[in-house]
């Protein structure tokens, strides 16, 4: 008897496979239908700056120094400068009764960092050496309560600097006509509260030191 012997054909590996497809490969994507309800529901809040009844009289950025007290040295009478912050320092004129006030918010957090009205007196002086910076006193209101406060502000150039001198002494005499009655249509009885105000304001400033600091 003669032993079989099948013959095996080698395996075509451009043949096709008829068969059924493979289960164990991987399965196509399907999109997903789930749906999800947020379980807190946020509200548009409309944010005021109290600037919206004002226009803005002059812009210009700055960086502001005030000189006082740290947190470490209250109560010591141990005075420096330390920087306030960069910003827009603003000059904002109110639609209604005229009054003119200076506002510098810093302008990363947007924080105020000067906000006091533009008194007729206060004087500009120029900073030690520095023929970019101003130094002058003020009745500030920027933490909520009236304080006298030493500030120093430092433009990116001189022309810049003088610029901003002009434009302080032009609302300056606009604030001064103001408090003398010359504008007493509307508001009468804030510019009086303002004028009360201003009339305890020293503005004698002590000397500062040159900033080591450049802009």
């Amino acid at each position: 008897m003669s032993e079989f012997d099948p013959k095996v054909e080698p395996e075509n590996p451009n043949a096709e496979d008829g068969g059924d497809d493979d289960d164990n490969g991987p399965a196509p994507e399907e999109e997903s239908t789930a749906t999800f309800v947020p379980v807190v529901q946020l509200t548009t809040v409309e944010v005021k700056t109290m600037e919206e009844d004002e226009d803005v009289v002059y812009k210009q950025r700055a960086k502001l120094f005030i000189y006082g007290e740290t947190m470490l040295d209250k109560g010591t009478g141990n005075k420096t400068w330390r920087e306030k912050g960069v910003g827009d320092m603003k000059f904002l004129k109110h639609k209604e009764n005229n009054r003119i006030r200076v506002l510098m918010r810093q302008e990363k957090t947007m924080k105020v960092i000067a906000n006091h009205f533009l008194d007729p007196r206060i004087v500009l002086t120029p900073n030690v050496g520095n023929d970019k910076s101003w130094v002058w006193v003020a009745f500030d209101f920027s933490d909520g309560e009236l304080v006298e406060t030493t500030f120093a502000i430092r433009f990116a150039s001189s022309e810049i600097a003088q610029e901003y001198k002009a434009e302080f002494g032009k609302a300056q005499a606009e604030m001064q006509k103001l408090l003398s009655g010359g504008d007493a249509t509307e508001g009468a009885a804030e510019a009086d509260e303002a004028a009360s105000a201003l009339e305890s304001l020293n503005v004698k400033a002590e000397e500062p030191a040159e900033k080591k600091e450049e802009a």
